[in-house]
This record gives structure tokens, sequence and C-alpha cells, in this order.
């Protein structure tokens, strides 16, 4: 060991620690230009409201996921329920393996935007089977975020390339 590493107590009794890291706030030095203890950073507010949520399209249209749908309903009722708002192009209610009724959910696909839409709009919060259903897309493309395209790669760690 060094003589440093070892008069480590002596230096810390005499006041000369020096301290580095995210942690620690260098109040020693009067090169600080900040005089608020805490930092403050500036927000983007997101002015996004339900209206504004963009779907995202499945691969072959548009999915609608249908909640609270009764254990014993059937794909006649939920086909005569969502028929009437376009042309219903795939339709999956899933089965719970153990009981063999329905888990409570369903997926509605139409082949456009505007017949999900509408479906969306006439369906959610009416009953099927004495339950009052919810309905909404499926996915939903999330806001922005992260690094913007065209600035290049600067925050990539490099790989090594092939020749």
């Amino acid at each position: 060991m060094s003589d440093d590493e070892m008069n480590i107590d002596e230096v810390a009794a005499g006041g000369a620690v020096r301290r580095r890291g995210r942690g620690f706030q260098n109040s020693s030095s009067g090169n600080d230009n900040s005089t608020t203890a805490e930092p403050t950073y500036d927000r983007v507010e997101s002015t996004q409201t339900k209206d504004d949520i963009r779907a995202a399209r499945s691969v072959e249209g548009w999915i609608v996921m249908v909640n609270n749908v009764h254990e014993e309903a059937t794909e006649e009722d939920v086909t005569d329920k969502f028929a009437e708002f376009g042309e219903i192009k795939n339709l999956h209610l899933n089965l719970d393996r153990r009981t063999g009724y329905v888990k409570g959910y369903a997926l509605v696909e139409y082949e456009t935007m505007a017949d999900a839409q509408a479906a969306i709009d006439g369906a959610s919060g009416t009953s099927l089977l004495e339950q009052v259903i919810q309905c909404d897309y499926a996915f939903i493309r999330p806001p922005p975020t992260g690094p913007k395209k065209g600035r290049g790669n600067r925050n990539r760690s490099a790989s090594p390339r092939r020749r």
C-alpha cells in the first residue's frame, strides 16, 4: 500500500476530503454557477389529448379490443354486436383452457380505421349479455421519444464492421 492509502483517516480528519460523482455537490469551489441546491430541468408538456391518440395498424387491419365480455358469450353474440359498424375481417374470442369459458375479452378486426372508430364509439359503454363492454384500439402508437432521425449515431457504441 502507498502512504496516501494508509493515511486516509488522517486526511479525512484534516478536512481535505475530495468527493467526486453524481451524488456530491461541489460546494467548496467558488466557480459553481448554480445558486439552488436542486437542479431544474426544462420540460415539454404533452399536448396530446384522448382525441389525438394515434392508433397503430396491425399487419392486416385495425384491431379493436373489447373488454368485459361475458364468460358465456359466443362468437355469434360478438359478431352480431359489432357487424353493424362495418365488415368484420377477423374475430378472436379467447377461451380459458381449464374452464372453457371466455377469458373476458375479444379482438375484433376491421379493414378500415373508420369502421374500427365507429365500433369503438358506438359499442363502448353498451351492454352485451347484461355486461357493459368497453372498447379501444388494441395497438396504440406511443408519442415520439428518443433520438431524432437524421442526427447520426452519436450515442451508439461502435460495433466492429465486417470486411
